[in-house]
């Protein structure tokens, strides 16, 4: 077990000085560093055992083993493995340089494994079958393919495809066993459709129309002739999530409608009448799984962050709570984030502060739970890691906002210690207490405090609060709320005012440099990844079939008002003001944010003098999947954290 001696980053900097010049880390091949200084052999040494934790995400069970299929990474990047047994060994199943993003078995005789993966990042989904650790096309290898769901009998995959126009989301039914047998049973428009569940006959499938995070529709879809029926009605807009048939006749779904919050129902298939089942005055459902007999159903609950399961008999009505699971987050996952097996088991994996991610599962009789899954951390005691503690403030129209904060041990560093706000994307993300992975080396090792607020937009706090940031005459509200949290956290005696940063990603990382722009003076550097830096340049040139949707979030840049008012918000606009040192980070493929995004933002500060390092990874998109380039890219943010945080000298 690794001791947890703090040694300053500051030391470890100056200990790769003094080593021969040739103790750089080699950069990947595919990443290109404009700026940016060579990372020591010291650095990587020290950092080592905190890129080295894994996580285990449920896929699914497999009828044939009666074991689970996980996600995990043993190498470069998170391939499919096989658990037979509660605390089995994990048996590799997927061999590919490229992660996988889904991969379930098929009902019943559990004859066909079908994954989900794309090309370096560029999330052009294929679909193929997996067969004695070989990848078998499936799908046409150029559009964007997502997986929707299995019929009963195992025998049908259902899924949308944009290769009609690279648009359009249409519906396609295919037996992975016969690639001939693919065809088209449904033309639509828009690029947010799913295939969701096949009726227990195989005849009909539910399919699913995302507008916006709080408008969707679920539609009633004949396979043979291709006739859409739509099930839910109203003018009032209400979100739809994942429909399922009922062994009662009715559709389960989550929803918000009549609520603020997501509520597990059932849904009249004639009249489109919804009726909640469950009875939490707050807080949404975030997901759920059907028992196939219809006894019972289990659900999650996102608590202020924290998932609660419970399983509900569906004739009494009662819902029991799942005590024995660790205090934590179920992970969002392509496939389905909760299943319950034919023999009934539920599956599910969990994330906490202490915990790196394992799958779980618990007996619906006796709620009884084994654990399927330990993931190493890299022989670090997971134990020492600190839980956050909720931050709630009031903005500065009286909203209120909330986040966590994870706070070095006082113990270890005394006195005042650097701020860091790290801000989720989306916008409709939710920051939630789990594992941090290697930011625990800013906690436990540098004395970082890591703060993750969840302004306005944010979902988990109910669809009023989801939309108090839609379009470009509300976005910058969500900034303020960053200037509520620096009033609060600035003056904690704990807390270094003098010594605070901000990081963001996606969405986030637009936050990261409008805090940067109207809080420079409160700053000392900024780290933005994968940034918006133009609304306008962002929406022309996101990919098409995500066009629509994220036009409803921000505006519509093709509208003259509005183009003029997302212009006015946008970080490149402001350029001049943005006057603290960035790292700006970014994937070569990036179908959500181009790449261009971060050259036109570096350009600028350059071209005003200012200080702007830049990574670009040529075979990444949206994030960093594979593990030299994340790690490289985190060793390159300690340095730059050691600049702007931690060398007081560099401050004076």
């Amino acid at each position: 077990m690794m001791s947890h001696r703090h040694v300053p980053l500051s030391a470890v900097l100056a200990l790769a000085v003094a080593l021969p010049l040739g103790a750089q880390v080699p950069r990947p091949d595919a990443l290109v560093a404009d700026g940016v200084p060579e990372v020591p052999q010291a650095l990587a040494a020290a950092t080592a055992p905190y890129l080295q934790s894994r996580d285990a995400g449920f896929l699914g069970w497999d009828p044939a083993t009666r074991g689970v299929l996980v996600r995990t990474r043993f190498g470069s990047t998170h391939q499919v493995h096989g658990v037979a047994t509660p605390d089995g060994d994990r048996r590799q199943l997927s061999f590919e340089n490229e992660p996988i993003a889904y991969a379930g078995v098929s009902p019943g005789a559990g004859d066909a494994l079908v994954v989900q993966k794309d090309a370096g990042g560029d999330e052009f989904f294929q679909l193929y079958r997996l067969q004695a650790g070989r990848l078998h096309l499936l799908t046409d290898g150029r559009s964007r393919n997502s997986f929707g769901s299995w019929s009963r009998d195992g025998r049908h995959v259902g899924y949308t495809s944009t290769r009609r126009n690279g648009r359009d989301a249409d519906l396609y039914v295919l037996d992975p066993r016969d690639r001939a047998s693919d065809r088209r049973v449904a033309q639509v428009e828009g690029g947010g459709w799913r295939f969701a569940d096949f009726s227990p006959d195989g005849q009909r499938a539910l399919v699913l129309n995302r507008l916006s995070i709080n408008a969707s529709h679920v539609h009633e879809l004949d396979l043979a002739s291709g006739r859409m029926t739509p099930v839910t009605r109203g003018a009032v807009p209400a979100a739809y999530v994942d429909p399922r048939y009922g062994a009662d006749g009715a559709v389960w779904v989550v929803s918000n409608i009549d609520s603020d919050f997501l509520r597990l129902g059932r849904l009249d298939p004639h009249s489109g009448v919804f009726t909640a089942v469950s009875r939490e005055p707050r807080w949404d459902v975030t997901a759920f799984a059907l028992a196939d007999d219809g006894g019972f159903v289990a659900y999650a609950i996102n608590e202020a962050g924290v998932s609660r399961l419970r399983v509900l008999d569906t004739a009494s009505g009662e819902a029991r709570h799942v005590d024995g699971l660790p205090a934590g987050v179920m992970p969002y996952s392509v496939g389905p984030t909760l299943a319950i097996a034919p023999w009934g088991e539920i599956g599910l994996s969990m994330s906490s502060a202490q915990a790196a991610g394992d799958v779980y599962s618990v007996d619906p009789e006796t709620l009884s739970v084994r654990r399927w899954t330990r993931s190493e951390t890299g022989g670090l005691d997971p134990a020492v890691n600190v839980a956050p503690e909720l931050v709630e403030v009031s903005s500065f129209d009286g909203e209120q906002v909330s986040g966590f904060l994870y706070r070095p041990d006082p113990a270890r560093f005394p006195g005042q210690r650097p701020l860091l706000f790290d801000i989720h994307g989306g916008p409709e993300g939710q920051s939630r207490p789990a594992f941090l992975g290697a930011k625990n080396y800013l906690v436990n090792e540098l004395g970082i405090a890591v703060f993750f607020p969840n302004v306005r937009g944010s979902s988990g706090y109910g669809k009023r609060f989801v939309n108090l940031d839609n379009g470009p005459r509300l976005r910058e509200n969500a900034v303020r709320d960053i200037g509520a949290f620096l009033d609060v956290l600035q003056a904690d005696p704990v807390l270094d005012a003098a010594r605070t940063a901000v990081t963001g990603v996606s969405y986030g990382g637009y936050m990261c440099y409008a805090s940067a722009i109207h809080y420079g003076d409160r700053l000392r550097g900024a780290n933005c990844f994968v940034a918006i830096s133009d609304f306008v340049t962002f929406l022309e040139n996101t990919q098409a079939y995500r066009q629509d949707l994220r036009r409803v979030e921000y505006g519509d840049e093709r509208d003259p008002v509005q183009r003029e008012q997302l212009r006015a918000i946008s970080p490149l606009t402001r350029v001049d003001e943005l006057r603290i040192p960035l790292l700006v980070a970014t994937g070569g493929n990036d179908p959500r944010v181009p790449a261009s995004e971060a050259e036109q933002i570096v350009e600028a500060v350059r071209g005003n003098g200012g200080s702007a390092w830049h990574l670009l990874a040529r075979n990444e998109g949206h994030g960093f999947h594979k593990k030299e380039n994340a790690d490289y890219y985190f060793w390159t943010g300690l340095q730059f954290w050691q600049r702007v945080l931690l060398d007081t000298e560099a401050m004076r």
